[in-house]
């Protein structure tokens, strides 16, 4: 005998399953490779929810994943050196979210490596990149797993951290070796003030130990210059190009932005179901 279905039975399960495509795009997985503890912060850009977590501490080895909804866009970094009291209170030396443990629709302060994503609607591709236009922190690859696309990991593995024996050195010595493109200038460095010095995380030159180099400003951080901060009679691609500065961070992170119009290496497409958000994906212990 031939049973017809209950439309409406039907139509439910339809608009169920819809219900949960919509609701559900793909999932982001935050993994801390780095031999200490890091605290990831999320921002989600305008007209977007908050993600169901906004800031939370991730232990060397851990890994968490964050459910997104379709069309979320916003921007996932790591916090080093954080002290926070039982009401997520605090502060950190790298990435600080206005002292919070929870960032709660609060940026990152830079100097950060930050991972960008907007992601499609629909049959529409996902867009993606990392960042280091607000400056460095720690080294971090994003890794997609998609269904269309071409899918292409991107990040920053290099340490750009690593003190230049050169101190603050001329343009030409620069651009005639790139063995001394390693280190952070001195003039972008941000070293440790040894404010959190009772961490008890002091590997890596991150937290507690006083001196080290913590993070890299942009030239647009250190210095504030319109030319640098692609700002004013800079805002366009055409009068905006790359620096000295911007050019030692393209070199040590080729597909990283490393300034605000360096679009054509640095954005990325994908259908993603997963993103793997890696930091410190070089350490091996």
């Amino acid at each position: 005998m031939l049973i017809i279905p209950n439309p409406w039975i039907f139509l439910m399960v339809v608009l169920s399953n819809s219900f949960l495509w919509l609701s559900f795009a793909c999932t982001f997985t935050v993994t801390n490779n780095c031999p200490y503890t890091i605290w990831p912060g999320t921002l989600a850009g305008a007209g977007t929810p908050q993600l169901p977590t906004t800031g939370f501490r991730l232990d060397s080895g851990q890994s968490v994943s964050i459910p997104t909804t379709v069309g979320w866009s916003g921007r996932i970094w790591a916090r080093t050196g954080c002290q926070f009291d039982r009401f997520g209170m605090g502060k950190c030396q790298t990435g600080d979210c206005a002292g919070r443990l929870e960032c709660d629709g609060m940026g990152a302060t830079p100097p950060a490596s930050l991972f960008e994503i907007t992601l499609g609607v629909g049959d529409g591709k996902d867009f993606y990149d990392v960042s280091l236009v607000d400056g460095y922190n720690i080294p971090l690859v994003a890794s997609p797993r998609g269904v269309s696309g071409e899918c292409n990991a991107t990040g920053c593995v290099s340490d750009i951290n690593m003190e230049s024996i050169y101190g603050a050195l001329q343009l030409g010595a620069y651009e005639t070796d790139d063995n001394k493109l390693a280190g952070c200038p001195k003039e972008l460095q941000v070293v440790d003030s040894g404010d959190l010095s009772s961490l008890e995380e002091t590997s890596g030159g991150v937290a507690g130990v006083g001196g080290g180099v913590v993070a890299c400003k942009s030239a647009c951080g250190a210095f504030g210059l319109a030319e640098y901060c692609c700002s004013g009679e800079f805002a366009n691609p055409t009068t905006c190009r790359p620096s000295f500065y911007s050019t030692i961070f393209k070199r040590a992170c080729p597909t990283a932005y490393s300034y605000a119009f360096d679009d054509g290496t640095s954005t990325f497409t994908c259908k993603a179901f997963d993103y793997t958000i890696i930091f410190c994906p070089s350490f091996t212990g």
